[in-house]
């Protein structure tokens, strides 16, 4: 059993993730991962509670964990009626904050996760009660160092919405140019939130290297992978710097766009805990349908605004839901308002292009194009049989590439082929399977505003002017240029080197190193045959010793016997190993 109690400080926060594990049909994994243990005396006799009998207590070494026999029946009745992907989102749900981000990140892998369990994690929403203002003013003034009645003109105690890291309070803020008060919202972490993180991610690293260890089919599904994929997106969503920065660059990215909007940053009162932005005097998709905004022409819009982020910028909104979208404006000139930019994707250049390649080679319906760009987009683990590789990627890619574009599913296309693409050892990066989860957005969003949504069609024209930029004559005499650059830098290094070489030549301490790949391998063989012929030889010799001189002949014939024993078994497995290693 592994003994994770060892490795974990707070053994209350272990207690109750086993017992939410219990409750939702999950006993047998807490106690094949080692978290608990049955009680052999416990075992062997059960207690008698109201005339029933109580099954034995759930235990982290000495520690008991509060599990009624109400708690267990419950877990085993629900493990008959509910889904395991319905039961794996109730335990997140159940286990707040940190577990819910970390459900809304693992469904952002549909290489790795099933789609039913994407399904159910999707449901997952920031449910918590909101935080008492005495807390939230100290938070804001420990963070800008001021009172609150000096930072903003008016500030609302109520909060605007609540989330599992911080809450959001609308405002009124003395802007500096002389143009009057702004409004804007202002978002709060939540106190003692962090230690909570932190204190999540160590139980979340062992508990994932403890489940693949315990339980090795788990290892598909990529735990620890998982679980360091989580640490680093809300590490960085609790540094709302962070947030401030990504805020930032997208406004700058679409600073010519008269139909799409990211809000201000107001730096003099935003801080690592605390971050002032713009307010979005808008409406939810819903409302704005409701009120009469052209949906065709939002779904368009939208559809413009992720093939810019994703494909021309490559730094996208990686958690693009309706909750997160502002529709302002009129309806004859919607205006389309992106917040909370905590989560996001980063594509380089090169991944960029791949990515293009991907989408193209899929409007042309080409799968052998579709294989090799998912291939370049990706790293490979091992060598591949591109022959079967390119066969499973035109099996997988029939049932989309043979449908009208309108009616291709580019999520569901680019997570097939991932899938396919995993199994010949290609791992794709992180980042590019947030694309996959930003498509899969765009067309839920797509289809709640047009159900005639064609979004190749809409894309496509993107595409094509992201191509022609990619050959444009300045492209390739930029290209051109920069391997002249690292050409010429090349021929100025070279004779520098080569004059350290001669240097290092005259002086004698140049060496030259061949590393042989089989050299310890050969080494080990002949180490055991010098050990395996000194002990026959000392046999042989000892036993020759003690005949020639009639004594101890039984010892004597004994020792030749064993000398030829080990002779014919080492020359026996000498052989066995030889093939293999050649």
């Amino acid at each position: 059993m592994i003994n994770i109690v060892a490795a974990v400080r707070d053994l209350a926060r272990l207690r109750e993730i086993s017992a939410v594990l219990v409750r939702h049909g999950f006993g047998e994994i807490v106690a094949r991962v080692g978290i608990g243990r049955t009680k052999k005396s416990e075992a062997k006799s059960e207690a008698k509670i109201d005339g029933r009998s109580e099954p034995p207590k759930i235990t982290v070494d000495a520690e008991t964990l509060e599990i009624s026999l109400d708690e267990l029946a419950k877990g085993e009745d629900e493990k008959k009626r509910v889904s395991i992907h319905e039961r794996v989102r109730l335990v997140l749900q159940d286990l707040g904050p940190s577990f819910i981000k970390l459900g809304q990140i693992i469904s952002t892998r549909p290489d790795l996760i099933p789609p039913e369990l994407i399904v159910e994690l999707k449901k997952l929403q920031d449910d918590v009660p909101g935080v008492p203002f005495a807390e939230i003013r100290d938070v804001i003034e420990t963070s800008l160092g001021d009172k609150i009645e000096n930072l903003f003109v008016s500030f609302d105690e109520k909060p605007l919405a609540t989330a599992s890291i911080g809450q959001v309070h609308r405002a009124r803020l003395a802007t500096s140019d002389g143009l009057g008060d702004a409004e804007v919202v202002v978002k709060v972490q939540r106190p003692g939130i962090t230690s909570t993180v932190a204190r999540d991610l160590e139980l979340l690293h062992i508990m994932a290297v403890a489940l693949e260890r315990a339980i090795p089919e788990t290892k598909i599904y990529a735990p620890v992978g998982l679980v360091a994929q989580f640490d680093r997106s809300i590490t960085s969503e609790l540094d709302f710097a962070v947030e401030a920065e990504n805020a930032e660059r997208f406004a700058q990215n679409f600073k010519d766009s008269t139909t799409i909007k990211f809000p201000k940053v107001y730096r003099q009162v935003s801080a690592k805990k605390v971050l002032c932005l713009e307010f979005f005097d808008g409406r939810k998709i819903e409302a704005a349908l409701a009120e009469g905004f052209d949906g065709p022409l939002l779904a368009k819009r939208a559809t413009a605004l992720i093939i810019q982020m994703i494909y021309k910028d490559g730094f996208f909104h990686a958690d693009p839901h309706p909750g997160n979208i502002i529709i302002m404006g009129t309806p004859a000139e919607p205006v389309i308002g992106l917040i909370d930019v905590g989560m996001v994707g980063r594509l380089s250049p090169e991944l960029r292009d791949r990515a293009i390649d991907l989408m193209v080679a899929a409007a042309r319906k080409d799968s052998y194009a579709v294989a090799d760009a998912i291939y370049a987009i990706g790293r490979p683990t091992k060598k591949v049989d591109m022959r079967e590789y390119r066969a499973e990627v035109a099996l997988l890619a029939e049932k989309y590439l043979g449908k009208p574009l309108k009616e291709i599913e580019l999520s569901s296309m680019i997570r097939d082929l991932v899938k396919g693409a995993m199994k010949y050892g290609i791992e794709v990066p992180t980042d590019f399977m947030l694309v996959g989860k930003a498509l899969m957005t765009l067309e839920g969003i797509g289809k709640q505003l047009d159900p005639d949504l064609d979004v190749f069609s809409e894309a496509s024209p993107y595409f094509l002017a992201l191509l022609k930029d990619r050959y444009s004559p300045q492209r390739i005499g930029n290209d051109l240029w920069r391997g002249v650059e690292q050409l010429s830098r090349a021929g100025y290094d070279m004779p520098m080197q080569l004059r350290e070489v001669l240097e290092d030549l005259r002086l004698g301490r140049l060496s030259v190193r061949a590393v042989d790949p089989e050299l310890p391998r050969t080494a080990d063989r002949l180490g055991r045959r010098l050990f395996s012929a000194a002990v026959v030889a000392t046999l042989i010799g000892s036993g020759t010793l003690l005949l020639s001189r009639d004594k101890h002949i039984e010892i004597a014939i004994v020792m030749i016997v064993l000398a030829l024993l080990i002779w014919l078994g080492h020359a026996a497995l000498d052989l066995r190993r030889g093939p293999k290693r050649k």
